[in-house]
């Protein structure tokens, strides 16, 4: 039996890993091809591969019977969340904190500037070539609310610092105070929800947040007000928002969807006022070279018996 590790990434592109001769370490590339690489009884460090869906994350877990942790290398670890009860006991799971903060604060700061200056709408001017001059909204002066206030949505407001906004509020699971000022809980989005020109979307998707942005949610958002999800696809009840997006009532802008991908033909993509983007909050020239920085790092604390980063939970 080999102590290996299941890599998404071949191990000669990564620089920093720990050597096999003193490790004892196996590298095994397996990118959610049809074929496992090895035995997966014999994988003791699995590296999930990025955006292949749950269903290859999953597939090789029932059988990882000697397994010690569970990489993710994106931010939420939803897809991964079926796999965790076909796990022994003791198997750490960590997230890719630090990979995508960067990514996808810049991509959100991109949709609502898109989104508030008409961006879409100039782009299908250009190929009509019509001139369509006039007033649009600005960020300046707006108030922003982020539900969600992680590594992710702190990382947001920070790019938002220099557009002059009114008011951030922030939200997240339980209150607390940072420095930029107060973290209010999810109870108190009904109050602070009519009072946001711009609401973000950047928190885990769990039972909790699943529909987070249903028909209730929507309905508080004041007129004219604009949705930004770079969370998850379900945080948002998707027929809620054909309803209020589509009477014009409120516009989005989403990196994710539900279903996802959108398939041809779904009204969502239809919806004036609604721009989508496919996914791309962390697809970026940044992702590579910060995730092989992760798995690095994390591999040389699995091999010194050190504590793991970026710790979401450990199996029971």
């Amino acid at each position: 039996m080999t102590a290996d590790v299941w890599l998404p990434i071949p191990a000669d592109e990564i620089a920093g890993l720990p050597a096999p001769a003193e490790s004892g370490l196996t590298y095994r590339f397996w990118d959610g091809g049809p074929d496992f690489p090895a035995d997966p009884a014999d994988c003791v460090f699995y590296v999930v591969p990025y955006m292949k869906g749950s269903e290859i994350a999953v597939r090789p877990m029932a059988a990882m019977t000697s397994l010690r942790v569970v990489q993710t290398l994106s931010a939420g670890t939803d897809h991964v969340t079926p796999g965790l009860g076909l796990l022994p006991p003791g198997v750490t799971l960590c997230n890719a904190k630090g990979v995508h903060e960067a990514s996808t604060a810049e991509l959100t700061v991109a949709l609502i500037l898109a989104s508030l200056r008409g961006i879409p709408g100039f782009v299908r001017g250009q190929d009509r070539e019509e001139w369509r001059a006039g007033f649009y909204p600005a960020l300046a002066d707006k108030s922003v609310l982020i539900v969600g206030y992680g590594s992710i949505g702190a990382a947001i407001e920070d790019r938002l610092a220099p557009f002059e906004c009114a008011r951030v509020a922030r939200v997240a699971r339980s209150a607390r105070t940072t420095e930029r000022g107060p973290v209010r809980a999810l109870a108190d989005l009904p109050a602070l929800l009519p009072e946001a020109d711009v609401v973000i979307l950047s928190t885990p998707l769990t039972p909790d947040t699943h529909h987070l942005a249903d028909a209730g949610f929507l309905a508080r958002m004041k007129d004219g007000a604009l949705l930004v999800n770079v969370a998850r696809g379900p945080v948002v009840d998707t027929e809620a928002l054909l309803a209020e997006a589509g009477s014009g009532r409120i516009t989005a802008a989403l990196d994710v969807t539900d279903p996802e991908p959108l398939p041809q033909g779904h009204p969502l993509w239809h919806v004036p006022g609604v721009l989508i983007s496919p996914h791309v909050g962390g697809s970026t020239s940044a992702f590579m070279p910060r995730a092989k920085r992760l798995v690095a790092g994390q591999l040389t604390r699995f091999a010194e018996r050190a504590q793991m980063r970026n710790i979401v939970l450990t199996t029971s």
